[in-house]
């Protein structure tokens, strides 16, 4: 079980890595004040939801 949660939050790493580290790059751009990995997980979460959320090809019929 601890292998599994493990290996669950590494593939949350990885996948929400992308997202986070170009917030970073362009707050760096915008305004250098130094913005690490950790402070821009959270808005890197989102914005990982929201593109995923755009890309899939769920339609809801009712």
């Amino acid at each position: 079980m601890i292998r599994g949660l493990l290996a669950i939050a590494a593939i949350f790493l990885i996948s929400t890595f992308p997202a986070t580290w170009l917030l970073i790059c362009s707050s760096a751009t915008a305004r250098p004040i130094g913005l690490s990995y950790w402070g821009a997980l959270p808005l890197g979460i989102l914005v990982s939801t929201l593109i995923t959320g755009a890309g899939s090809s769920t339609v809801y019929h009712h």
